[in-house]
């Protein structure tokens, strides 16, 4: 079996592409279901955000898998596959496995650099393991994708090259009015932030941070609203040591979104609607409500949309009085961000990540031939113990147990070089063929071996439950 990844990200899509593929949370877990169901993958992850959609599978044809892989991209995300297939890059073996620590570490981020992503990789394998579509492989693999990402932050600069989408967005309209700081440019603002979600969390989160006055939290679900606005009180009941008072916070439903325009001067949007929540007509008449009729004489609105699907009309650039900030804007203004010089370190962790996990999982490989192969010599060593005491019953327990671990002794010994050196061999790039060539010399049982591999893969199921 062989890894492989199809996906498209906003490096090979279009921003209008990506928002059509986007999957809604329901459609993930059949995604992932209907790729084991379809040969020839064995195991599938989704990593779905708001600017990539990746199907990883363990497979045993590429070509097969590739067709596959790709059609129920196109048959779930509801895009044609002709449409889609321009779109879509394809990584296999350990060019996937570089890919996806390079996602994790944030270097194929928007934002290079952003941690976000982190967690994202951490929800797709959770949800593998949820629906039992991540086997030992993919666990294998998020898992380290994990730890590596974590250590590319821990050990270099690389926080410092990006920020997260949030913070870059607030930044860029910040930086559009002449701010050099987000809180010069926020204090004393009224802001709406519309969403409960993770990355509407961090928005709310980021904006008390930068000193705005006041945040109004709109969900659908208005219990998640409100418990992202006690939150936020909480922080303005009980600030940190020598930090301000948080600003004024709390839930409104829905359908008060645009009373609550009419009073915001900036907007942050983050939910899983399939449509537009703000068109470029409840904009217009938010700021007719709150300026007259002439609107563009008065304070305008700061945008930023950070759903995918967008939840912004993009007609709303062209509204006098309106600022906004979305994912294609993002795209842009990221394409010419300054990369760190710690970037150049962390693909240096990831290309030594990369080659030590590839060896670890062709060592692993190697193992349940080896354990076959000491079953067996065991099972020789109990046989001919057997035949010497029925052709020499006279020993005695003493004798018995010195001529036994004697007859061990020689069996480890020969099989201890072989044993040891197959598995350096193994962990070389094509060390595969070495524990075929090691069940041909001795004439090891397939079932044998197959029955060691499902050991294993059970005890690491156990470890992970």
């Amino acid at each position: 079996m062989s890894l492989l990844v199809v996906g498209l990200s906003h490096r090979s899509a279009p921003v209008s592409v990506l928002e059509r593929a986007a999957l809604a949370p329901e459609a993930r877990g059949k995604l992932l279901q209907d790729a084991l169901t379809a040969e020839p993958a064995a195991e599938a992850a989704l990593l779905s955000t708001c600017n990539r959609i990746e199907l990883y599978a363990d497979v045993d044809k590429f070509h097969a898998g590739v067709a596959e892989l790709s059609t129920q991209l196109a048959v779930h995300s509801g895009v044609g596959l002709d449409e889609l297939t321009p779109y879509l890059y394809v990584h296999y073996e350990d060019r996937a496995v570089h890919h996806l620590f390079s996602v994790a570490c944030g270097l194929d981020s928007m934002v290079v650099g952003e941690g976000q992503i982190l967690g994202q990789i951490k929800d797709a394998l959770a949800l593998g393991q949820e629906l039992h579509t991540a086997g030992r492989l993919l666990n294998d693999l998020f898992q380290q994708a994990l730890r590596v990402g974590k250590r590319a932050h821990s050990e270099t600069g690389i926080d410092r090259a990006g920020q997260s989408l949030v913070t870059f967005g607030l930044a860029e309209l910040a930086t559009a009015e002449g701010a050099a700081e987000v809180t010069d440019w926020a204090a004393g603002k009224r802001a709406l932030v519309i969403g409960a979600g993770s990355m509407s969390s961090l928005a709310a989160t980021t904006l008390a941070r930068a000193g705005v006055r006041e945040i109004a939290v709109a969900n659908r679900t208005l219990e998640r609203a409100e418990r992202l606005a006690a939150g936020l009180a909480e922080q303005r009941t009980a600030p940190a040591a020598g930090a301000a008072a948080g600003p004024a916070a709390r839930a409104v439903p829905m359908e008060s979104v645009p009373g609550e325009l009419a009073r915001a001067d900036v907007v942050v949007s983050c939910t899983g609607a399939t449509g537009l929540v703000l068109t470029a007509d409840d904009l217009r008449d938010a700021l007719a409500a709150r300026n007259g009729q002439a609107a563009q004489d008065g304070p305008g609105l700061r945008l930023l949309d950070l759903a995918m699907p967008r939840d912004i009309d993009p007609a709303a650039h062209r509204v006098r009085g309106v600022r906004l900030v979305d994912i294609e804007t993002l795209a842009e203004a990221s394409a010419d961000a300054p990369m760190a010089a710690d970037v150049d370190r962390v693909r240096a962790i990831v290309s030594e990540e990369v080659a030590a996990f590839g060896a670890a999982q062709r060592a692993a490989h190697i193992t349940p031939t080896v354990v076959a192969l000491r079953t067996m010599a065991a099972d020789v060593v109990r046989s001919e113990m057997a035949r010497l005491n029925g052709r020499l019953p006279g020993l005695d327990d003493k004798e018995r147990a010195e001529i036994t671990q004697t007859v061990r002794r020689v069996v480890d010994k020969l099989l201890h070089a072989p044993t040891v050196r197959v598995k350096q061999l193994a962990g070389e790039p094509g060390g595969a063929g070495y524990a075929e060539a090691l069940r041909e010399l001795f004439d090891l049982d397939p079932k044998a071996v197959a029955a060691v591999s499902r050991a294993d893969s059970g005890d690491s199921e156990r470890e992970r439950a």
